[in-house]
């Protein structure tokens, strides 16, 4: 998926401090390193590499994290990406 990038703050992506218990796990899941732990507290650090899968709020022990996953950045190139494999499949089958 070349040439794309997330939209810059349009995440749902929200942490409530005040539940989060510093565990840790919200680090270990996220794989656009998203978060980092300031004290024992979690901490958003780049809200705009969040491509909203939603790891980090179904694995968080307290549910201090919310993601509407499966409505933003990733789900809008996954979706761009297969109509863009489609159409060159259709296309590669029509015209050689």
């Amino acid at each position: 998926m070349k040439n794309f990038s997330y939209l810059r703050n349009v995440s749902t992506m929200a942490l409530d401090t005040e539940k989060c218990v510093g565990c840790g796990r919200c680090l270990e899941v996220c794989p656009h390193q998203v978060f980092s732990l300031a004290g024992r507290k979690a901490r958003i650090i780049n809200f705009n590499a969040c491509m909203e899968c939603g790891a980090c709020a179904r694995n968080c022990p307290v549910h201090a994290l919310f993601v509407d996953a499966g409505v933003g950045c990733a789900t809008g190139l996954i979706n761009e990406w297969l109509l863009e494999q489609k159409f060159y499949r259709v296309r590669k089958q029509c015209c050689g």
